[in-house]
């Protein structure tokens, strides 16, 4: 293990005065220290600090033997003469800058600034509920200001330095967003991941990036890591958000300076007391301010193929979010919203960032908890991926089928008159999804809707006897009661069409890691279900042939191409993969295949003019032997809609027809062979045939309205998960790697 920071990058003092603040403010000096048998080691000079600091053992970077069995040796070289020079966020730290320029409150120039006006704005109300952690967590927009500041300071005392990288590997909490605000406003890079990823992944993120340390989240994913970063990585300090340090493994431990998250914070208040009492300001030969151009964050993109790739992302992409998101989510602080998104992924976290600025309160949650937090707290907004609203989806149709067979029926009868009352409504309110550039008459387009709301008006009466008697119910268990805002994939429109039918409003959006990530999304006002809305502010969209990059007209499918100041710097250390996706004059290509509707001024598609609709990735389009192409997504949805089928991927690239490979819901498959009496209601499993049999003839239900039909299929007992490497950690399915892993079925399959 290479031995911890030599003493002229870190902080630090053998001043032995008495005063806890004056020990503090002493820390601006540094010292050499050397140990008889090692020269390079790193040790505290102050006894009453090792409380704050943790065990004496953990500060020695002498190997094999405990520091506290060793004699140290400590000299101290005054450099008061040689200033380190330290970045700050200039509204967020404003109080102890000699100026701030005249920098109002809201002009952001880093991400951390957003803290100073949200404290100043919506003060002692709450900001956040984290209840599931120990401790659980409550704090007002004040005591999170004051956790960030102390936090970031915590680090620059023990040694953290612009620019240099710090990996936060952590889930969804507050002490993240803490921690990840606090690494920011000291102008150092956070490098992000979740605790699931693999110890190969995490290891491979922390050496490509060159981070200096690492965060995590608990003892358990420390204890997991321990080992092999121990032997690869190079690693100045750990800091453990969660958990007792007594949980920690013993190897690695004795060499590395181990701290806790309210060690870190006691150290930023020592700070940040001595530095007020001593009434002074820091003046511009002590400090340089964050740009908004500084890269804040290396996000590594999950990837459904190849290795994750750094993206660098700035505090300005990152501040178009916080600034724009708003037409699309029009938070009040009365707001709360359920947060259970990881937050390293993009989408989540500038949501997060977003929403705090409007002083809303925000509920941690997990997946575990999900069902009972939201009718507990109710929540006005969800952001979440397309795969929680599935699940609310099949949670509520199987609340439906466990009643009487007269109460599905007409359950299931008003949900189809709604549907259909939506359609209509759709249609005379201009918000009708269509590819033709040819506009109909006027007289055509008056009848049209005129027949339209004569339509919805006879379904009205029967769509709000449904909100009162059955809807009412499922509104009272899920909240959501302003919106449900989905993205971070392709959200099915079974799904879409069944939330809007029962009162639940979902706003689909669309965006990459590469673009901070959102680019475009539905508004309130205009929500034309089937697309991803309209682009965000300043931002503009291309739809251009995929082989001559030429202007494609709207209604014409093509690869979509978008261009703002939400679009990264670059990959990290990979200018190649850059210039590959980023183009000189600022285009980046997404590789997803979409088409613009065309604008109509009337008829049933006036509205929609100008929306964006995805078709799939570039890539994921199967090449028949034929010379077809097939985007798969549209026969996977579909598919989707039998509660027989739990994952599919359709395959078939060079074949002359299509296969998929299917991970069945077995209790929903036996449960319907008993009801098609295939076998005994006794029975406790289905054969392998019978099962290959029921769910083939699913896949040929649901897909027979799609252009292209799915012929033979491979059921596979294991389902795809992020642990076995088939998913990523956003959950999507790594085709790739489904279909590389039952390459030796799928010849057979064909054969």
């Amino acid at each position: 293990m290479a031995p911890a920071s030599p003493a002229s990058k870190m902080a630090t003092t053998t001043t032995t005065t008495t005063t806890t603040a004056a020990m503090a403010h002493a820390l601006t000096s540094s010292f050499v220290a050397t140990s008889l048998d090692r020269r390079r080691c790193f040790r505290f000079a102050f006894p009453r600090y090792y409380p704050a600091f943790g065990r004496p053992e953990f500060y020695s970077a002498t190997c094999g033997v405990p520091s506290r069995h060793r004699p140290l040796r400590v000299s101290c070289q005054s450099k008061t003469d040689e200033k380190q020079m330290r970045r700050y966020s200039p509204i967020l730290e404003g109080a102890l800058l000699s100026t701030r320029d005249g920098l109002a409150l809201d002009e952001w120039t880093a991400v951390p600034d957003i803290w100073r006006f949200s404290a100043e704005k919506y003060g002692d109300r709450i900001a956040l509920v984290d209840p599931y952690h120990d401790p659980p967590s409550n704090m007002t927009y004040k005591q999170l200001e004051q956790e960030i500041l102390n936090f970031s300071e915590g680090l620059r005392v023990i040694g953290v330095q612009p620019d240099e990288k710090l990996a936060l590997y952590a889930d969804n909490s507050c002490r993240w967003l803490i921690a990840d605000q606090g690494i920011m406003a000291t102008g150092a890079i956070n490098v992000v991941r979740g605790s699931r990823s693999s110890v190969e992944e995490l290891l491979q993120i922390y050496q490509h990036s060159e981070s200096v340390a690492l965060a995590v989240d608990s003892p358990e994913l420390y204890n997991r890591i321990a080992e092999v970063f121990h032997d690869k990585a190079s690693m100045k300090f750990v800091i453990l958000l969660w958990g007792d340090k007594t949980s920690l493994s013993i190897r690695g431990t004795e060499e590395i300076p181990v701290f806790g998250y309210n060690e870190i914070i006691h150290l930023g208040q020592d700070s940040r007391k001595s530095q007020l009492s001593s009434n002074d300001t820091w003046n511009h030969d002590d400090y340089e301010l964050i740009s908004s151009d500084d890269v804040a964050a290396l996000m590594y993109t999950s990837g459904t193929t190849g290795n994750p790739k750094g993206v660098m992302l700035t505090h300005q992409n990152l501040l178009h979010q916080i600034k724009n998101l708003w037409d699309i989510v029009p938070a009040v602080p009365e707001d709360r919203f359920l947060s259970m998104l990881p937050p390293w992924h993009a989408y989540e976290r500038a949501c997060e960032y977003f929403t705090f600025t409007h002083g809303v309160e925000q509920v941690y949650t997990t997946v575990r908890y999900l069902k009972e937090d939201l009718q507990r707290y109710q929540p006005h907004y969800l952001i979440s991926v397309p795969l929680v609203y599935e699940t609310l989806y099949s949670g509520i149709q199987k609340q439906l089928s466990t009643g009487s067979a007269a109460r599905k029926l007409i359950a299931l009868t008003f949900i189809r008159i709604s549907m259909a009352f939506m359609d209509f409504k759709r249609i005379y309110e201009g918000k009708y999804l269509t590819m033709d550039q040819k506009e109909p008459s006027y007289l055509v387009s008056m009848l049209d809707c005129l027949l339209a709301r004569i339509f919805a008006a006879i379904l009205w009466p029967l769509h709000m006897l449904a909100k009162k008697i059955v809807y009412s119910k499922i509104h009272s268990a899920i909240g959501i009661s302003k919106a449900g805002i989905s993205g971070g994939g392709n959200l099915p429109t079974f799904i879409d069409r069944f939330f809007e039918a029962i009162g639940v409003t979902i706003q689909n959006g669309y965006g990459l890691t590469e673009t901070s990530p959102v680019t475009a999304a539905r508004r309130p006002t205009c929500n034309v279900l089937g697309s991803i809305g309209h682009p965000i502010r300043y931002t503009e969209i291309k739809i251009v042939h995929p082989e001559t990059d030429e202007l494609l007209p709207p209604g014409t499918k093509g690869i979509v191409k978008l261009r703002g100041p939400h679009v990264m710097k670059g990959y990290y250390k990979n200018p190649s993969a850059t210039s590959l996706v980023l183009d000189a004059s600022g285009w980046f290509n997404t590789g997803d295949v979409g088409w613009m509707a065309p604008h109509h001024s009337s008829g049933r598609s006036r509205r929609s003019g100008g929306v964006i609709v995805l078709e799939g990735r570039a890539k994921d389009t199967i090449v028949l032997s034929t010379g077809e192409n097939v985007e798969p997504a549209e026969l996977e949805e579909a598919a989707m809609r039998s509660s027989l089928i739990q994952q599919i991927v359709v395959i078939g690239q060079d074949q002359r027809r299509l296969g998929a490979i299917i991970v069945p819901n077995k209790e929903e498959a036996l449960l319907a062979a008993k009801r098609m009496s295939i076998v005994d209601t006794n029975a406790m499993e289905l054969s392998k045939e019978k099962m290959s049999s029921l769910v083939y003839e699913e896949v040929r239900t649901w897909t027979s309205e799609c252009t292209f039909q799915i012929g033979p299929i491979l059921i596979v007992d294991e389902p795809f998960t992020i642990d076995g490497g088939l998913m990523t950690p956003t959950m999507k399915i790594r085709r790739d790697s489904v279909v590389d892993l039952y390459k030796d079925q799928i010849l057979r399959l064909y054969s």
